[in-house]
């Protein structure tokens, strides 16, 4: 508990704090300048986040995705890489538990867990390509993250269609009831909103990702790896066998949030036209949280509820939902820049006392 205190008391947590202040100002700014009340806006995403038991669960089911992307993306920082196909490993999440979902007969007490940890491993092993190019052939990961977003795109598309497609409709069949993840009796104490088994594993996956990480030896040579690649080879830690392994670690988050998608919230798949964003928003998401898993679990609260209350900004205030998205991108702007928000705290700093910590 004191180690997470002083975390969340250091200058790394003031600065998304003002960043997160100063976007909401800006936000404010742009809807004034569009003639919008920007009290009424925010009071109106406010009430939609909690303003019934149903919106409440809601906004939790919007959270649980974000969290376990941005974990995924954190994962990946924290040992010197750059992952930016989250989006491809959350599709063959999906695609993997759809496919064990629909296709298998089986008890309920094996058939759920069964697709998760199907999505949970493609998920991973569509990170680990990238680090295996990485590690291999030195292929930049960010580069082939982003063409493995759009494999993973269309190939689960023609896996979709050719193989689990329901006759007339642009999606796969229902998954059958026994691979649901779906808490009903929970659902319907909050309006029947979508609450499924995924809300607490994503919480365990962060418990999960501090342990590993600051807990194990491997993960001590994940993160010696992340800080001086040589000077961890010439420890003798494998390099090469520590990039895959920590690309395939960030797939296993992020294929998890696409299982849960599935099995807890529509219960099939869909062709999609475009990526989710799922995972290009865990990259902010983790950003804001500092690469801290305490921090990713924040911002992605922050982010869902963000995203979940701008429903409300449109219906209550009339303002266009994609003033959530200019906050959003203002605020990662700011904890980008941190240099400008250390320039605003100056005067703060200066006016402490003598012996005052900074």
């Amino acid at each position: 508990m004191a180690k997470a205190i002083r975390v969340m008391t250091k200058d790394s947590a003031l600065v998304p704090l003002v960043a997160i202040v100063l976007g909401l100002l800006v936000g404010a700014l742009i809807m004034l300048a569009g003639g919008y009340n920007p009290l009424t806006a925010y009071a109106s995403l406010f009430e939609k986040v909690v303003g019934d038991p149903y919106s409440i669960g809601e906004t939790v089911r919007e959270i649980t995705p974000l969290l376990l992307t941005g974990l995924s993306v954190a994962f990946a920082f924290r040992t010197g890489l750059f992952n930016i196909g989250g989006e491809g490993q959350f599709i063959l999440g999906m695609t993997g538990a759809t496919w064990i979902g629909v296709k298998l007969t089986l008890p309920f007490w094996l058939h759920a867990p069964l697709a998760i940890v199907t999505g949970a491993v493609l998920g991973g092993m569509w990170g680990a390509i990238a680090g295996y190019l990485k590690a291999r052939r030195g292929v930049n990961e960010v580069i082939t993250t982003i063409m493995l977003n759009w494999i993973a795109l269309y190939l689960g598309n023609y896996i979709v269609s050719r193989y689990l497609l329901q006759p007339g409709q642009q999606r796969s069949y229902l998954i059958q009831d026994t691979a649901s993840i779906s808490l009903n009796a929970l659902s319907a104490l909050f309006g029947n909103a979508r609450l499924h088994l995924g809300i607490p594993i994503a919480l365990l996956a962060a418990v999960a990702f501090y342990v590993l990480l600051w807990k194990t030896r491997q993960g001590y040579e994940l993160r010696a790896v992340g800080h001086s690649p040589s000077a961890a080879e010439y420890a003798g830690m494998n390099v090469n066998a520590g990039i895959v392994r920590a690309m395939f670690i960030g797939g296993v988050f992020a294929g998890l949030a696409g299982v849960f998608e599935v099995l807890g919230v529509f219960h099939y798949q869909v062709i999609s036209a475009a990526s989710p964003g799922y995972g290009f928003d865990g990259i902010a998401v983790a950003l804001l949280g500092g690469n801290h898993p305490l921090g990713v679990v924040l911002a992605a609260v922050l982010f869902g509820t963000l995203t979940y209350g701008s429903a409300g900004m449109s219906f209550g205030a009339d303002v266009p939902p994609e003033i959530i998205r200019v906050i959003i991108g203002t605020v990662i702007f700011f904890v980008a820049s941190h240099g400008i928000i250390r320039w605003l705290l100056k005067p703060l700093r200066a006016g402490r006392k003598p012996g005052e910590v900074a």
